[in-house]
């Protein structure tokens, strides 16, 4: 369970980046000390503060950039685009579709989600059959998302091996439920500037996301790096902001990473609320376990809690589909 943390850690995984795939990883001195880090922030918070992930930053904000422009677009270009059931639950939400806990959301988004064609996990797949639908304006936003896309991918692999041995157990174990196949989600996000008369008549009406956990097993966010708006909170219930740093991902822990650590690690809520005078973009990427993943405690997270598993089986494809059913205003 999270603490009574009052801010969060910065971690540098550089070491761990550069030796993620070498078979004798768990002995290098640099990446020992990026998975301890990793453990206690995983830990205490379930956020960590990502640098020496060798992204590039003129990609990060190459990714914001063209986001911001899709988002300035007039309401009915945007809508060429429209997320529905029948478009796999992908592409444009307007300002309100997205609801958390039955309240709307102050944002607009694009979703986007690895692609499945018909046939994939049969009845499970389903709802999400489909191409992501990518704008045509501006013109290079498809080829930049792909390629952040499969950087963000590879980048996520390389550190939930260090999330693996910071649980104790092989690296192996941990990839036999998210190697070869895993799945990915991507929300694009626009926070739009909220007036102080309206958040005064309607609280509920600053939230621009409302407070949830994550689904799958690690996110990477990458936020505007002017406006402070993501908030964690900690075991007290208080509020902690998580400022942008510059060149950084925002990463946290999701449902499927606690359940496979038996509760050691937290999937920790979190919510959005942009008080700032401008528009706020966040470029949020979810790395996911395989889609027909049976997910259940890791036998070394019970052993080194009381011997008992604390969850239950989950398939991930199927908790998925249970969240992105119920999560529009339609």
């Amino acid at each position: 369970m999270a603490t009574n943390f009052k801010s969060i850690p910065i971690i540098d995984v550089s070491p761990l980046i550069a030796k993620s795939d070498d078979a004798k990883i768990a002995e290098d001195a640099g990446v020992c000390e990026v998975v301890k880090q990793l453990d206690q922030a995983c830990r205490e918070a379930g956020f960590f503060y990502m640098k020496g992930h060798s992204i590039p930053d003129s990609l990060l904000k190459e990714v914001r950039d063209a986001t911001r422009t899709f988002f300035d677009l007039p309401l009915e270009e945007k809508l060429k685009i429209k997320l529905s059931a029948g478009t796999g639950y992908r592409g444009y939400q307007e300002v309100g579709d997205n609801v958390t806990k039955g309240a709307p959301d102050m944002h607009e988004a694009i979703d986007c989600y690895r692609e499945l064609k018909h046939g994939m996990y049969g009845d499970m797949g389903k709802p999400l059959v489909g191409p992501n639908l990518w704008p045509s304006n501006p013109q290079n936003y498809k080829i930049v998302m792909e390629q952040y896309i499969d950087l963000c991918t590879e980048l996520s692999r390389k550190i939930m091996r260090g999330i693996a041995l910071a649980l104790s157990g092989s690296v192996t174990e941990m990839e036999g439920h998210i190697a070869g196949d895993p799945f990915w989600v991507m929300r694009l996000i626009g926070y739009p500037v909220v007036s102080e008369e309206n958040c005064h008549d309607k609280p509920e009406n600053g939230i621009g996301c409302g407070a949830h956990t994550d689904y799958g097993l690690l996110t990477l966010v990458n936020q505007d790096e002017s406006i402070t708006a993501l908030q964690v909170r900690n075991h007290s219930g208080e509020w902690i902001w998580a400022p942008p740093i510059p060149g950084t991902f925002v990463c946290n822990i999701g449902d499927m990473l606690k359940i496979l650590s038996n509760g050691l690690y937290e999937s920790t809520l979190h919510r959005v609320v942009n008080k700032a005078p401008k528009y706020r973009v966040s470029a949020a990427y979810f790395y996911e376990p395989n889609y027909d993943a049976t997910i259940e405690p890791l036998d070394v997270c019970v052993q080194r809690t009381d011997g008992s598993k604390k969850f239950g089986q989950a398939v991930y494809g199927k908790h998925l589909i249970s969240k992105v059913t119920t999560n529009f205003r339609y």
